[in-house]
């Protein structure tokens, strides 16, 4: 499960225990009311039945706000639904009338702040609108003890609070949760960007080592071409020009792919190092005091372009390790994170198994896999002297 979708799973958590709270309250009360005798059946089972309709309601409403959108529909059916429960059951801030301040979480989410308020005050006068009356009328399941003004000040106070908690209480999980939306996203446009700019630098290379090359090819076999029907001497020196700037273009061109797949090491640690903090990924890079036998070092910075990219690509890390160390027998490259998936270990992707072709190109080994600590290791192995 990667970030996003653990951030997701947590707000919906978080923003459903509102509807475990409305339901313990629900039962509480009608516990009490039930042992005191005062549970009348015939309204308590229609509130019932309109309690199940706006719990069923209310998880559209939490997955359309978590996709940024406002389901104005079922939030005026829940709300319906909310003010029947609460009529039906006697609206007390403790019982019944807890559905109404449930509902206000939840329709206030996504919405200006202006509307918020509205909102929030529309909520509170119901709930008093309700409440008060019921214990007038003898109606209420609890609080029938209370006279009405007492009922009156208890419930103003009562649902001010709850109101005044529970609208910012939520809205304060949906913030979180576009934070992380914008992090996501901003880590992955970061790799897209990444790409792009090495695409652009591969092509900015060969135009500059190829291009001219090919330019005055064709330049020179259209004088060619021209020469060809007045003097042939002429045409044979340019098609030997053509050819020696052929070879020249084709050396040249080797030239740039060998730059272009022999990495430098040193570059690309400090490379995948800022890219790494970048994403927020704690960096740790260890290197041997001696410089690396020939050779090792171009395999070993592909080893680390590939590992890194992993790492931001199919990984939920928050530290990646980076260490190299040698002997005189063979030299080794460990790259150690903690976040990705298990499951990958079994599938390593076309990413690591061309990584493993080259290795093995060189008489070195791969081997990816996850530890007993929950992390992900990944060692490439090259024996020396080096061979292929």
């Amino acid at each position: 499960m990667d970030a996003i979708t653990r951030a997701r799973r947590l707000t919906w958590k978080v923003l459903l225990s509102n509807f475990v709270a409305v339901w313990l309250l629900v039962i509480m009360a009608s516990v009490v009311a039930f042992g005191e005798g005062r549970l009348q059946w015939w309204r308590a089972a229609p509130a019932l039945i309109a309690l199940i309709c706006f719990t069923w309601l209310c998880p559209r409403i939490i997955s359309a706000a978590l996709d940024r959108r406002y389901p104005t529909r079922e939030v005026v059916l829940a709300g319906v639904f909310a003010v029947v429960a609460a009529v039906l059951g006697g609206g007390e801030p403790f019982g019944w009338g807890f559905v109404l301040v449930c509902w206000l979480g939840l329709a206030t989410l996504q919405v200006p702040r202006r509307t918020v308020y509205l909102l929030a005050v529309g909520t509170w006068a119901v709930g008093v609108g309700i409440g008060v009356p019921a214990v007038a009328l003898g109606a209420a399941i609890l609080g029938s003890d209370l006279t009405v003004g007492q009922a009156l000040i208890f419930y103003m106070i009562t649902y001010a609070v709850w109101c005044a908690i529970m609208p910012p209480s939520n809205r304060m999980w949906m913030w979180i949760w576009s934070l992380a939306v914008q992090a996501h996203e901003g880590r992955e446009a970061h790799t897209r960007l990444a790409l792009a700019e090495e695409r652009l630098r591969f092509a900015r290379d060969l135009h500059d080592l190829v291009g001219h090359q090919l330019s005055a090819i064709a330049v020179k076999t259209e004088l060619a071409v021209r020469l060809s029907d007045v003097d042939d001497g002429a045409a044979k020196a340019e098609m030997a020009e053509v050819n020696a700037l052929t070879r020249k273009a084709l050396r040249e061109l080797r030239q740039a792919v060998r730059g272009y797949r022999e990495l430098d090491l040193a570059a690309e640690l400090n490379s995948v190092k800022g890219v790494l903090e970048a994403a927020g990924v704690r960096c740790e890079v260890r290197l041997p005091y001696r410089e690396l036998p020939e050779g090792v070092a171009p395999v070993f910075a592909y080893a680390v372009r590939e590992a890194v990219t992993n790492v931001l690509k199919h990984s939920t890390a928050t530290f990646c390790d980076i260490s190299i160390r040698f002997t005189a027998q063979e030299a080794e490259l460990s790259v150690r994170n903690d976040g990705v998936q298990r499951r990958r270990a079994a599938d390593l992707g076309s990413g690591l198994a061309g990584m493993g072709e080259r290795l093995a190109a060189v008489g070195g080994k791969l081997s990816a896999h996850p530890t007993e600590d929950g992390e992900f290791i990944l060692n490439a192995v090259v024996s020396l002297p080096l061979g292929g």
